[in-house]
This record gives C-alpha cells, sequence and structure tokens, in this order.
C-alpha cells in the first residue's frame, strides 16, 4: 500500500522537484503523556529492636529481638484506669510496653508482667525506643534564643512514657 500526502501548491521549478521526490513516511504523533501513578506510601507501624541485655525467662532463655508497633490514643488511655498506675505513675511506661511490644525472642506472648521482669538498662532502652518511634524519630524541636537570636533546640518530650 503506498502512502501520499497532501502538499500545499507549489510554483515553478520547486513544484516539480516536489512532485518527483520521495514520499517519507511520518512519525506517529506522540502520545500524551500519562499521568504519573500516585506513589502510595505505607505507613511503617511495625518496628524491630533488639535489647542491650536481653529479658530471661523461667527456662533461663535470653531474648534480645523484639517489634514494638506503633502506639494508639487507646494504648496510652487504658492503663490511666489500671490500679497499678493509680497507685505508682511510674507503673504507666511498664504497662504501656506491655501494651505495644508484638514480639519478644520466642516468647508467646508479651504483657507487663515480662516487661516488669526486665533488667532496668533494658527497660530504659524500650522507653526512648518508645519515645522515638512514636514521636516520628524525635522530640526535639529548634528555637531561638529571644535574647541574642541565637538558634538552639529543646526537648518536647515528657520524662514518663504516656507524657508529652
Amino acid at each position: 500500500m503506498r502512502r501520499t500526502a497532501l502538499r500545499a501548491p507549489l510554483g515553478g521549478e520547486q513544484a516539480q522537484s516536489q512532485e518527483n521526490a520521495p514520499l517519507l513516511p511520518t512519525a506517529p504523533a506522540p502520545a500524551p503523556a500519562a499521568a504519573p501513578a500516585p506513589v502510595q506510601q505505607r505507613l511503617q507501624t511495625e518496628f524491630p529492636f533488639e535489647l542491650p541485655r536481653g529479658y530471661v525467662d523461667e527456662a533461663g532463655t535470653v531474648h534480645r529481638d523484639g517489634v514494638m508497633r506503633l502506639a494508639t490514643a487507646r494504648d496510652e488511655l487504658v492503663p490511666l484506669r489500671d490500679i497499678r498506675v493509680q497507685e505508682n505513675p511510674a507503673y504507666l511506661s511498664v504497662v504501656l510496653l506491655g501494651r505495644v511490644i508484638t514480639r519478644l525472642g520466642t516468647l508467646p506472648l508479651v504483657h507487663d508482667g515480662i516487661v516488669e521482669n526486665m533488667f532496668a538498662s533494658d527497660l530504659a532502652f524500650l522507653q526512648d525506643f518508645y519515645r522515638q518511634v512514636n514521636a516520628e524519630g524525635h522530640t526535639r524541636a529548634t528555637v531561638e534564643c529571644p535574647h541574642c537570636a541565637e538558634p538552639f533546640e529543646v526537648e518536647l518530650g515528657g520524662s514518663r512514657l504516656g507524657e508529652s
């Protein structure tokens, strides 16, 4: 099949040379650019950790690797009704961590009883890790001194878990 193209009438020699010129195939018009597909970001809700010392169970097995999930508002509110927390507010972090740690070594279940029997260094590690995970990696803000205008950082987090 031969392609033909419409030509504007030309005068003189240009018309004759144009008539004898071979027809060149024309490239198809470029398709409109497709809009880029929206990138769906998945929210990371679970975070792996490794305890500095490890939890030692009744059989003497040391459990160090675990997973902590993001806390919900419910996770921070429910422990406030716990009688142990009402009698001793320092117990809040134990109950809260017992709710958000989803895995620890090969233990079938993690609860506040496990957390309260951890070494103090592991508890301190988990408290710091909780703050990092639930504050998107930081609890600091840059501010400016009202006197000298020098910028510096301040800690925004509370002193205990569940406080802001």
